[in-house]
């Protein structure tokens, strides 16, 4: 029962352990305090949609946001009262350059709202939308923070895993093939100059047979002046 016991507590620690590094990871990754927000209207639809969770990339400086990007940033209005209202809209407007102002709007919205879509400024800036995890925002509805945002920074982490692990396999297979494909043209070469020896040896067989017809050609030729060279011979004699 205490070594059952032991080992419940080591695997909660282990648990904890792997989580508390999944999130620190994914904070210093992503470059923000919280990567992870949920979709909380629909202002956004069809792109974004409620309850979707949506991951943001904090290093992203607000200099480098142009227009058709998806931020998230506070409202401005409410942040000059000192609250924190987490607004994600898609960047329509340039308004200024020095300093840097933008305005937003959502997809599904006819136009911007002063106070909340403009003027945004890099004070109101939290970052740029980087991915989007559909639905998983239903665990916020059960869980509260931060527990929510632990759970939703494991599923990312499996997520990110299995992208890599993917890539990998690819490339592992995409290497077997290459080898496959190299073996193949060797035993192509292998066999090419097989057949290649094959039509030496016949074309060696056609010559050594020309040349023996040759030589028998030639040694009747030799027979038959032999043999004339004999009447010749007897003929003389008989003259004689």
């Amino acid at each position: 029962m205490a070594s059952s016991t032991k080992n419940l507590i080591k695997d909660i620690i282990i648990i904890v352990i792997a989580i508390a590094v999944i999130w620190f990871g994914l904070q210093a990754v992503f470059g923000t305090p919280n990567p992870f927000y949920v979709v909380s209207s629909g202002s956004m639809i069809p792109v974004l949609q409620v309850h979707d969770v949506i991951v943001v990339e904090g290093n992203t400086p607000f200099q480098d946001v142009k227009k058709g990007d998806i931020i998230v940033f506070y409202s401005p209005k409410l942040y000059e009262q000192g609250k924190e209202r987490v607004i994600v809209h898609r960047v329509s407007l340039l308004m200024g350059e020095d300093p840097k102002i933008v305005r937003t709007r959502g997809d599904a919205n006819a136009a911007s709202i002063a106070g909340t879509d403009y003027p945004i400024t890099e004070k109101e800036y939290l970052g740029k939308v980087e991915h989007v995890v559909p639905q998983v925002g239903y665990i916020t509805q059960i869980l509260q923070p931060p527990i929510n945002y632990i759970i939703i920074a494991v599923i990312i982490g499996v997520m990110v895993v299995k992208h890599f692990a993917g890539k990998e396999k690819k490339k592992i297979e995409f290497q077997y093939t290459k080898d496959k494909l190299v073996d193949g043209d060797s035993n192509d070469v292998v066999e090419n100059n097989k057949d290649e020896s094959v039509s030496d040896i016949h074309h060696k067989g056609i010559v050594d047979g020309d040349s023996n017809r040759t030589l028998d050609n030639n040694k009747d030729s030799e027979y038959t002046k032999s043999s004339d060279k004999d009447e010749s011979v007897d003929g003389d004699k008989k003259e004689l």
